[in-house]
């Protein structure tokens, strides 16, 4: 309205972040993405620097956003906005390092190998056929197959990937059809000495 009064902002916070905290307040949803607008590179460069993997620090940039619009109703407009939105990415920060720790890597498969198929004679030589194999994948499709084989869900594979369910079970399926052709063509010059015979 014409006599509405700006809202002063704290005290070290620019006036115009005051003016699109308050709108998102009062529930304006173009404000909410005003903000994100605002703050999102700041925000992911300091989620990278933190985390050191594009991948991780897009997430947490995202998560620390969405919350940041969640939790915008309990924000004391006496501080000043942008460090307590930096709280919430070092928080969120913190939580991906620790899924990072969780998250499986081809070693993890590799300690505790399936049996060997019948012409591979041992254990050891699964292991180097099946880290040929592994390594041969896209990145995409061994991320995906590896949570797989940690008993992850496909929706929980999404998540964690950021990518649509149907993506992660097309990755999946190639990643599967990949390593059987890679592991099927191991096979065949061992096949071909003769030595494994019956």
């Amino acid at each position: 309205m014409d006599d509405e009064k700006p809202w002063p902002p704290a005290e070290g916070q620019p006036a115009d972040s005051a003016q699109i905290i308050r709108r998102c307040r009062q529930g304006e949803q173009a404000a909410f993405s005003d903000l994100v607008a605002r703050y999102r590179d700041r925000v992911l460069s300091f989620c990278l620097r933190f985390l050191r993997q594009r991948q991780d620090a897009e997430d947490a940039a995202q998560e620390t956003l969405a919350r940041a619009c969640r939790y915008l109703p309990q924000f004391d407009e006496s501080r000043e906005f942008e460090p307590w939105l930096l709280a919430i990415a070092n928080n969120r920060c913190r939580t991906a390092l620790a899924a990072r720790r969780r998250r499986p890597t081809p070693a993890t498969l590799l300690e505790h190998p399936t049996a060997p198929p019948e012409r591979l004679e041992s254990a050891e030589e699964w292991q180097v056929v099946l880290k040929t194999a592994m390594k041969s994948l896209r990145a995409e499709y061994r991320d995906a197959f590896l949570f797989h084989v940690n008993n992850l869900s496909y929706a929980e594979i999404a998540e964690r990937l950021g990518v649509p369910l149907g993506t992660v079970k097309t990755w999946v399926h190639r990643a599967r059809r990949d390593l059987t052709q890679v592991i099927a063509n191991s096979r065949a010059p061992l096949a071909a000495g003769g030595d494994h015979g019956v």
